[in-house]
């Protein structure tokens, strides 16, 4: 139990019904979750508002409300505080209700468009390999040193943050690397922790269903950078134009990553190969399993990282040669008959446009490279068209299929792609809604040596049709389809 005035401290507070100085249980802004002697925070959501279950919150319990406008009965016995913002309040009532566990450990945000799973689970890696113990929050998955837990969002919520972070600490981790989102960023789940480091990889179009400009989206990403302290390091993507933009205003230690500008960590690609990239890293030559100038990008802010949290240069180099591919990025397997199936999360203009030129620059030309590519329902629309454009243009043949369609209709969402495609590439493309036929399709036109990317899904194992999730898994099924067709 801890006391309701403890867990108050910091948040900005514009008036007190009833007493601070009660013992809760804990704190919930599901009122469905709520118990005895819980405090329940009103959240303002954009499917619902928080405020219009304070009724029913305190009837199963709750002894204390946190809103940002009171509600007309105020009930006897009953806590109501009313703050500012309900949102950075519960991020610092978490913080407080778990012993503020981010400032016990070292934690470093992962922010931009591409690249932040990537970064945040090899730094993981790294660390590891380190002999350290660590931690990490990612799309794909929570890690608590070695126990491993289902990540459900980008950035989960403040709650589930501090919960997971206390965790830490009690199993000794010393080191977290956590993905920091736009969404997360701009609902206040990451203002109350304290972060020693942040990196920028980059900034495309991406989540304009929730940010209502380019802008909007490129500064809810610079706040994040505005926040960090003296203490500590920001590491920026040089070479991205946002990535001056980013540095800006941040009083943390300022340092640059690039391949072709100047940068305090800089790389040049000397071999890029399938099997992976021989780099000349500031003064060292250091090959890596990873594959395309992205991760060169994705190495340079790893290595970089590792340097500010006092790593030695050339252990860095040596943990790096180690490091395996992340899950759905850029996963490959060679079949039997020697077609090689590429599956990757690459679910934005620019990451599509990425992997496939990385194929492109990797491939003899010599075979056909098939492309299977959807875009998820209920989410940005500009994009279809311009996946779809660069899908054909970038392949021999492009299939546009299903990805996530949610709740709409997914033949809309292919005639929404299909209007990227320009006249001369038509006949490159074919249209399968099912997503196992897709893929089937592509497994069946490719010859010995040709190479089929896979694209949109990455490490998702379902995909979402009218609000119901089903498993799929694209590589899964891949493996299925190519040995199906051996035989």
């Amino acid at each position: 139990m801890k006391v309701l005035k403890d867990i108050l401290y910091k948040v900005a507070i514009e008036s007190v019904t009833g007493s601070t100085e009660i013992d809760v249980h804990k704190i919930d802004f599901d009122s469905r979750k709520i118990e005895a002697n819980d405090v329940f925070v009103a959240i303002r959501g954009s499917l619902s508002d928080g405020h219009d279950y304070i009724e029913k919150a305190i009837q199963l319990g709750a002894i204390a409300v946190i809103c940002d406008t009171l509600p007309e009965n105020i009930e006897k016995g009953i806590t109501y505080i009313k703050v500012k913002d309900t949102n950075t309040a519960l991020a610092f009532m978490a913080a407080n209700f778990f012993g503020n566990p981010s400032e016990k450990l070292k934690l470093v945000g992962v922010t931009g468009t591409n690249g932040k799973t990537t970064i945040a689970s090899l730094l993981f890696q790294l660390f590891e390999k380190a002999g350290f113990k660590v931690g990490l929050l990612s799309t794909v998955k929570i890690m608590v040193d070695e126990t491993e837990y289902k990540a459900t969002h980008t950035t989960p919520d403040s709650i589930t943050i501090n919960y997971y972070l206390n965790e830490m600490i009690e199993a000794g981790v010393t080191h977290c690397f956590m993905e920091v989102s736009s969404h997360g960023i701009h609902q206040k789940r990451t203002e109350a922790l304290h972060f020693v480091g942040g990196i920028f990889t980059n900034l495309s179009h991406d989540h304009l269903d929730y940010h209502p400009t380019f802008a909007e989206y490129r500064d809810v990403k610079k706040s994040f950078f505005d926040s960090l302290p003296k203490t500590a390091f920001a590491l920026s993507n040089i070479d991205d134009k946002n990535g001056t933009v980013m540095l800006q205003n941040t009083v943390a230690r300022k340092f640059t990553y690039a391949l072709k500008s100047y940068a305090d960590f800089k790389a040049t690609i000397l071999e890029s190969q399938l099997s992976g990239l021989l780099l000349k890293v500031n003064e060292n030559e250091v090959w890596v399993k990873l594959i395309g100038t992205f991760n060169a990008y994705n190495v340079l802010a790893i290595y970089g990282t590792a340097i500010e949290l006092g790593m030695d240069s050339l252990e860095a180099l040596r943990l790096l040669s180690d490091l395996e591919s992340v899950s759905g990025r850029f996963q490959y397997i060679v079949s039997e008959g020697n077609i090689t199936a590429i599956v990757d999360y690459a679910h934005t203009p620019d990451a599509l446009d990425n992997v496939l030129k990385t194929i492109n620059d990797i491939r003899t030309k010599n075979e056909q490279l098939i492309t299977v590519v959807g875009c998820g329902g209920n989410r940005d629309k500009t994009k279809r068209p311009i996946m779809a454009k660069i899908a054909s243009d970038l392949s021999d043949k492009a299939i546009l299929t299903s990805d996530n369609p949610r709740n709409e209709d997914p033949e809309v969402i292919l005639d929404e792609m299909e209007k990227g495609v320009e006249a001369h590439n038509y006949k490159k493309i074919l249209r399968i809604t099912d997503r196992k036929q897709a893929i089937k399709t592509a497994c069946q036109l490719a010859q010995p040596n040709d190479i089929i990317l896979i694209a949109g899904k990455g490490h998702e194992t379902y995909q979402e049709i009218n609000g119901v999730r089903h498993h799929f898994d694209d590589m899964e099924t891949v493996k299925e389809i190519l040995d199906q067709l051996k035989k």
